[in-house]
């Protein structure tokens, strides 16, 4: 081998070397992770002109809303004291658009306030039935309300009882899918609006919530702390609720679960406040997820979330009068349903005590269709699915003035259940795809450096393997010889042989 190649395969094998430690070094101290970690904290920040600003502001992804109704099939059974037998109809489902309006920057762009309003539009092919014709026997929620105001007063009971009956207003009602959902005259609220002009004649689930916002919030926008991104300040002016009986409980926590900060950990728990819900509640995470070829984590609400006090202390705050509390899987939002015996729960009683299952007749409970659940990447924080799913329930119980409700026994009645959805869609997949392959690309860049390396050494080696084998003698050529004379060769001294040699030329 000659010097030259020599030089060429030490300086080739120093620099595999050198590329093994480096890539070594770079993957114990996450340097190229730390460094897009960071630029990823930069980037997910609400500001404007920005892609996850406008994402932000006019979402891309179709959100869907589907009503489902429990049908009641023994109404007059019930009167007497009977279980109460329902059959679940639906869905009805709405096409949902909720761009945010009146977007105002707070505070040098770390805050940004919005308004939320919120547009359905019927989507017939998705749906099973027809809103305006189906016909649903349910509870009379205006009427039921009415009793829960007055409950307190044996006279005025015995006067709205009295104009009940004039009016033939009962205890359960029959009415359309679009009357429940958008509103209708009511005849019993009609009435006592004559009397006190404040009260609404118009009652449905969803009335004055189509097309309309009465909701104002106020966003960080993560320029200060990317974990804060997304996150509510205030709500309608209020940065806590005042209708809980603890601290902890009035607190609004979380965002409203359309965003979340980016480089989420499994083991952090996600934070929703749900205005319809009238509190925050959190998701933990479940299990590892694929959608679109996009990694995310599953998070879903624990059962601890709408557990008893006896299971979970902290939920003690819920409870309004403090101490009165209902079981598991289900919570009274009475105080911010300007006192209507509302009970909110997951459909079906999903993660409730067993005895509100039992209750009703035609209810059977399961995850697949009844959890509520949030798929994330966890590196950028973009929801990629995500179900949310509530039921909405009417105390209902017997009323000292009212003889309607002599053979009632109490019982939490469910009137609907929603289930808001949206998947990703694909040009939002792509470029969640994009970004994640060069992420990996970065992230990986030190074991590149390290396969290289390695990849150099064994060619070096093998090259160099090869040289020495090639220029190492053959058995051929270790056995060859020269033949020569047995007579010892006589040494010549004194120009003698040159002498004899000329003589022999010459005698020729």
């Amino acid at each position: 081998m000659t010097t030259k190649s020599r030089v060429i395969y030490s300086t080739g094998i120093i620099i595999a070397q050198l590329l093994i430690i480096t890539g070594i070094a770079l993957v114990v101290t996450q340097v190229f992770q730390t460094v897009l970690h960071n630029l990823v904290k930069k980037q997910i920040v609400l500001k404007e002109g920005a892609d996850v600003f406008k994402s932000w502001q006019n979402p891309s992804p179709p959100v869907y809303m589907q009503y489902y109704f429990f049908n009641m099939t023994n109404a007059e059974a019930v009167m007497q004291g009977r279980k109460p037998t329902v059959e679940e109809i639906g869905p009805y489902t709405y096409r949902e658009y909720r761009p945010r309006e009146n977007v105002t920057f707070l505070e040098n762009g770390t805050k940004v306030s919005a308004l939320s309003p919120k547009t359905f539009v019927f989507c017939r092919d998705m749906s099973s039935g027809d809103p305006e014709v189906d016909l649903i026997t349910t509870v009379n929620i205006p009427a039921v309300a009415v009793m829960e105001q007055v409950r307190s007063s044996i006279i005025l009971s015995s006067i709205i009882s009295f104009g009940m009956q004039s009016i033939g207003v009962e205890m359960f009602m029959i009415r359309t899918v679009n009357e429940l959902l958008w509103g209708f005259k009511d005849p019993l609220l009609t009435r006592l609006r004559a009397f006190k002009p404040e009260v609404e004649e118009y009652f449905g689930l969803m009335y004055k919530k189509n097309g309309t916002s009465d909701d104002e919030f106020v966003f960080h926008t993560g320029m200060q702390d990317y974990k804060d991104f997304g996150k509510i300040v205030s709500w309608n002016g209020e940065s806590k609720m005042k209708w809980w009986s603890s601290n902890e409980s009035n607190m609004i926590n979380g965002s409203d679960g359309s965003s979340f900060h980016p480089l989420i950990g499994k083991n952090e728990s996600l934070y929703i406040f749900s205005p319809d819900l009238c509190r925050s509640i959190y998701l933990t995470f479940e299990k590892d997820v694929g959608i679109k070829g996009i990694p995310a984590y599953r998070f879903s609400p624990p059962p601890e979330v709408l557990a008893s006090p006896e299971m979970n202390p902290a939920n003690a705050g819920f409870c309004v009068p403090a101490g009165t509390c209902m079981g598991t899987g289900v919570l009274k939002v009475s105080v911010c349903r300007k006192g209507a015996p509302v009970v909110v729960s997951f459909p079906h009683f999903y993660q409730a005590d067993q005895k509100y299952v039992d209750a009703i007749e035609g209810l059977s409970p399961n995850k697949d269709d009844h959890e509520t659940y949030l798929d994330i990447n966890p590196l950028t924080g973009f929801p990629m699915r995500a179900c949310k799913r509530a039921q909405i329930n009417i105390l209902v119980d017997r009323v000292v003035g009212f003889p309607i409700t002599k053979y009632l026994n109490q019982t939490v009645f469910p009137v609907m259940f929603i289930n808001e959805s949206f998947v990703i869609d694909d040009a939002s997949a792509k470029r969640v795809r994009t970004l994640l392959l060069i992420s990996t690309i970065v992230t990986n860049f030190p074991l590149i450096i390290v396969g290289l390396g390695a990849l150099l050494l064994g060619v070096l080696i093998i090259l160099l393997c090869r040289s020495r084998m090639q220029k190492k003698p053959t058995a051929k050529e270790d056995t060859a010889y020269t033949q020569v004379s047995d007579k010892p060769e006589e040494s010549c001294e004194n120009n003698s042989c040159a002498n004899i040699q000329l003589k022999t030329y010459t005698s020729t």
